[in-house]
């Protein structure tokens, strides 16, 4: 049982760090925009929050909770429109920010001038990932990407990829069409990786305890999070500690332009609300 909870703990710790990697996503959109301003709190808080709601989404993925997806469909259309709305007043709000040239490198100045702001930073966070609906969709067929390959390498899983694979199916059964074309994440292929040595199919014969399967989703969820939380706080580091040998026009710039980004995530949420309801 150890050796199956270390081999998906260091997956989804992995996994957590490589796909928060993406600067388009709206998360890393804010972390950016935030950590070129100096707000090197703002930017922990904000990866705290979104990184609870990584938490929940990929524990239901895992776990097996689809069921859950039968209620959370019917509410989509407004959590989109929801989202676009957030997304857009965001956006807005980024577009809007003027960079203090003077006092630019001034912490003090800027620790008392966000001081307030800082609070709300890990609900802004949370709020991103729980209002982005296809973020469901994107942790189930990623997180059955990681788990197959960890499986196929020989990696004992305590089954879990052969749960990921029942998760799939019943999230297709209930949207009625294919999910990203899982058929090229199928277990078959990757069974032929590695010399097609597979450890989960003796793991699907072994007896484990009731609880091991939450124990094991726990596991991954929460590594994950912290894998993405990782990311995020290096990235700010990074961009806080560098930021000043670039032009601030250029930091300018670049600001703006990821706050229309956002402002371009709020609008396709609002299509797809609109498309949904009508």
């Amino acid at each position: 049982m150890s050796e199956s909870i270390i081999a998906v703990s260091v997956a989804g710790l992995l996994a957590g760090f490589i796909f928060s990697m993406p600067i388009a996503g709206p998360v890393s959109i804010l972390v950016a925009t935030t950590a070129l301003k100096g707000r090197l709190r703002y930017c922990y808080l904000v990866s705290l929050g979104a990184s609870i709601a990584d938490f929940v989404y990929v524990f239901v993925a895992v776990f097996g909770l689809t069921k859950l997806y039968s209620f959370y469909q019917p509410a989509m259309p407004y959590i989109f429109a929801a989202g676009s709305i957030f997304f857009l007043f965001l956006g807005y709000k980024i577009i809007r920010t003027k960079i203090d040239i003077e006092n630019l490198e001034d912490k003090t100045h800027l620790t008392e001038k966000f001081q307030r702001r800082d609070k709300g930073a890990f609900y802004t966070g949370f709020m991103i990932n729980f209002l982005n609906p296809t973020l469901f969709i994107g942790v189930i067929t990623s997180s059955f990407f990681v788990i197959s390959l960890i499986a196929s390498l020989g990696f004992n899983t305590g089954g879990l990829s052969g749960k990921m694979d029942q998760n799939v199916k019943e999230i297709k059964r209930i949207e009625g069409i294919s999910i990203e074309n899982p058929q090229a994440f199928s277990l078959e292929q990757f069974n032929n990786i590695g010399g097609g040595k597979n450890k989960d199919r003796l793991a699907d014969q072994t007896v484990y305890p009731k609880y091991f399967h939450l124990v094991i989703s726990i596991c991954y969820a929460l590594f994950l999070s912290l894998g993405s939380i990782i990311w995020f706080l290096l990235m700010a580091f990074l961009i806080v500690r560098f930021r000043s040998r670039i032009n601030i026009k250029t930091i300018s710039v670049f600001i703006k332009s990821l706050g229309g980004i956002l402002c371009l995530f709020g609008l396709y949420f609002g299509y797809q609300a609109l498309g949904m309801l009508l």
